[in-house]
């Protein structure tokens, strides 16, 4: 029989944690710079999906990059100004609502309204427009 090793004295080695929470909503958008006849030209829905990613090199409180609850933020942003709506209408004027913009969008959004109040740093943001396809963004920037 073996006995358990001791975890006295333990580290983690060397790296950085990260967390990634998803976010759902459905909302509509077409594509105006395509070419004529193509099918994301015309108006079309998704539900899609956001998931943002965190990381640090230390943990806070009981062992976190942050608490979960705190990116709540992002949630009630993306309910309140992305659900259920046209986005065409919802993002930026001249802003193609691709799965890449929508990512470098919320991206932006994060940087400056969630990063702030949490511990951990932005690492990336995927949009996923169904189950099939997504597209990610990562600032560029160094690591802490």
């Amino acid at each position: 029989m073996t006995t358990p090793a001791s975890t006295a004295g333990w580290q983690p080695p060397a790296g950085r944690h990260t967390i990634r929470k998803t976010f759902g909503f459905s909302a509509a958008h077409h594509l105006i710079t395509v070419p004529e006849g193509h099918k994301c030209a015309r108006p079309h829905g998704h539900n899609w999906a956001v998931e943002v990613e965190l990381g640090t090199a230390e943990l806070v409180g009981p062992g976190w990059v942050t608490d979960f609850g705190d990116l709540a933020p992002l949630g009630a942003y993306i309910d309140a100004h992305l659900d259920h709506r046209d986005l065409n209408e919802a993002l930026p004027s001249g802003l193609e609502p691709t799965a890449e913009n929508l990512a470098a969008f919320l991206a932006h959004w994060c940087l400056r309204h969630l990063e702030p109040h949490v511990h951990g740093r932005l690492e990336a943001v995927t949009v996923s427009e169904g189950v099939k396809a997504s597209a990610t963004f990562r600032p560029a920037r160094e690591h802490r």
